[in-house]
């Protein structure tokens, strides 16, 4: 019997760009003569959602359910259903007829979102602005409709996911067995309507739902319930990063009335055994990194040595037969750094397999997804995104790095400059020095636009404590390096490391204000530390002074843990102050404000001179 494959990306990730993980297993599986076909059910339940007669629908299930939050977009819903069908059309073209059209006085209602736009933007001249603003008019507009919807009709919808609650930190199966067991939705019902779609045309005897996030799991389980009562003879199997950090431990059997395989790691030695094992060409002991039921037992199917399929040696990503028209690009946040995650278009490609560095205290160095550094040539490189380029249609490309080996982007951009390849290009890096002037001036060149990596703790002692391998004098030399090529830098941000001090969280945020304020970082986002099970911290919480004090393993995912810090400071109380502060800064204003002034609550004074970023770059 041959395999035919049907991969689907379930709601909600992305809507910009296609979740790359179905176009890495096409690549590699039709290499391996085996029937793909995918789908990114995440767009197409988004824009069967985002219609005029839909939008009906979703109207009558409110009044139904009696369910009367955001009144105001009730009282407007005929201008709300004779819109939506244009706003999509224009968020998915962007052209600047459909944009003037949008701004005209009295076209999109007045909601409770739009009512509140910011007048204050400045957009620019000419087609681009108008373009912009339309944008950001339509996202308002859209994300009104959505909150009317998570408001009345289902509490689980978000745009890049959906019920993420239930599966965040979830120990047990039981909350997901009970609302599994639960009425479907109007949205649900939607959902299945477009994957019967799928199946009937391609008829698989292999269904694959990848689950990157939390907010993937439970419409991945949906569809799979979906499947089991109605084409019962199809095989599900599920993997993607969720499975990889949080189902290490698996031992409930219950997820096994939805699926039949759970693979770990990378994909495609575990999904080409299965593909085998349904074909028979080989026994189910000879699966690799693979959970199945054997005797109403979760048992662990590993057989070694694994296949090893290296990073160097894989066929490019084929984004062949995915919707790329249907695609929308978001304007929330006008920050040019925070738009390229929700706007325009982006082919995604990793230049390596793991991280080069793996020691960070806080990452999950232990797993393959990290630890396991493979690297290729530029020329490989090269080929594959000139494939994908005639596969898409798109010249952008987001690397998708841990961190992306400086060599690497060396001998990349060089390559792009002699074979005339004319792309624009972003990816994650670590602010090493090696990143010197002519480096950055090299990737410039080369179509880079921008870079993004971790500054985290603005803070000496806490960085090395992380193993981050930088100071903060080495971040300041080599984002100003990047941001003098034009190439905009974000940082992640984070606060609450083990031990950090009220005093260290005040003079990590002078740090960041002093970077902004010398036009080293661009963009910038705060999060607040979470020990997880597969980190250093995680796994030697007496090396950092913190106490680990659940959640309590049930058999299901174990990965997020709770922790104590008995010597830092009350780090949630900070998440306000530290946030506005940032929004200040990213719309390049309030410099100039003590930072006093971002908190209700009394703050020390910073330990830093008002010169220090200054300093470092003279």
């Amino acid at each position: 019997m041959q395999t035919n494959l049907l991969f689907i990306t379930p709601p909600f990730t992305q809507l910009n760009t296609a979740y790359p993980a179905s176009a890495y297993l096409k690549g590699f599986l039709e290499k391996n003569e085996v029937s793909f076909a995918h789908c990114d059910l995440s767009i197409e339940l988004f824009t069967a959602i985002f219609t005029s007669d839909f939008l009906q629908e979703i109207f009558k299930e409110a009044d139904d359910l009696k369910n009367f939050d955001f009144p105001k977009v009730r009282k407007l819903k005929e201008i709300y259903i004779s819109r939506v069908d244009f706003v999509i059309a224009f968020l998915q073209k962007q052209d600047i007829e459909s944009a003037n059209k949008i701004l005209e006085t009295n076209f999109l209602p007045k909601g409770h979102r739009l009512i509140h736009v910011n007048k204050a933007i400045k957009w620019e001249n000419g087609e681009s602005g108008i373009i912009d603003k339309a944008k950001h008019y339509s996202t308002l507009f859209i994300e009104e409709i959505g909150d009317f919807i998570q408001a009345n009709v289902d509490e689980f919808f978000a745009f890049t996911k959906y019920a993420e609650q239930i599966a965040t930190a979830a120990s047990n199966f039981n909350q997901i067995d009970e609302f599994l067991n639960s009425q479907h939705s109007l949205i649900e019902d939607k959902m299945f309507d477009l994957l019967e779609t799928q199946i009937l045309e391609h008829s698989p005897n292999l269904v694959c739902f990848t689950i990157p996030f939390p907010g993937n799991l439970f419409a991945a389980l949906r569809c799979s319930q979906f499947i089991k009562q109605f084409f019962p003879k199809i095989s599900i199997a599920i993997g993607g990063g969720y499975c990889n950090t949080e189902l290490r431990s698996l031992s409930d059997p219950r997820i096994f009335e939805y699926v039949d395989f759970i693979s770990l790691d990378d994909g495609e030695g575990p999904l080409l055994k299965i593909v085998h094992f349904l074909e028979g060409k080989i026994d189910i002991n000879q699966l690799e990194r693979t959970y199945i039921l054997e005797k109403n037992k979760v048992v662990y199917k590993n057989k070694t040595p694994n296949t090893i399929y290296h990073h160097k040696n894989l066929p490019a990503p084929s984004y062949a037969g995915l919707p790329f028209h249907k695609y929308v690009s978001f304007l929330d946040v006008v920050n040019p750094m925070h738009r390229m995650w929700t706007d325009a278009r982006w082919n995604k490609l990793t230049i390596s397999h793991g991280c080069y560095w793996k020691q960070c205290s806080f990452c999950d160095v232990t797993l393959d997804y990290i630890g396991n550094y493979q690297n290729t040539t530029a020329d490989d490189l090269v080929n594959k995104i000139e494939q994908i380029m005639q596969d898409t249609g798109i010249t952008g490309f987001h690397f998708v790095d841990e961190a992306a080996p400086p060599k690497m982007l060396k001998a990349l951009s060089l390559k792009l400059i002699e074979r005339d390849v004319k792309i624009t290009w972003w990816t994650n890096i670590r602010f090493e020095k090696t990143f010197d002037f002519e480096l950055c001036q090299l990737m410039a060149k080369s179509g880079c636009i921008a870079v993004t990596g971790g500054l985290e703790v603005a803070s000496d002692r806490l960085l090395a404590k992380m193993k981050k391998g930088v100071d903060i004098a080495q971040v300041t030399r080599v984002t100003h390096n990047f941001s003098q090529n034009n190439i905009l830098v974000h940082a992640y941000l984070m606060y609450g490391f083990p031990t950090e001090t009220e005093q260290e969280t005040i003079d990590s945020l002078e740090v960041v204000r002093q970077l902004f304020e010398k036009n080293c970082i661009q963009s910038a986002f705060w999060h607040q530390f979470t020990a997880t099970a597969h980190s250093p911290v995680g796994q030697n919480p007496d090396e950092f002074s913190i106490e680990i004090i659940g959640p309590t393993f049930e058999g299901f995912a174990q990965n997020d843990l709770y922790h104590k810090d008995p010597k830092g400071a009350d780090h949630p109380k900070y998440t306000k102050g530290l946030n506005l502060a940032l929004h200040n800064y990213l719309n390049n204003a309030g410099y100039q404000e003590n930072l006093q002034n971002w908190f209700d609550f009394p703050i020390p004074k910073t330990t830093h001179p008002k010169n220090l970023i200054e300093g470092f770059l003279s």
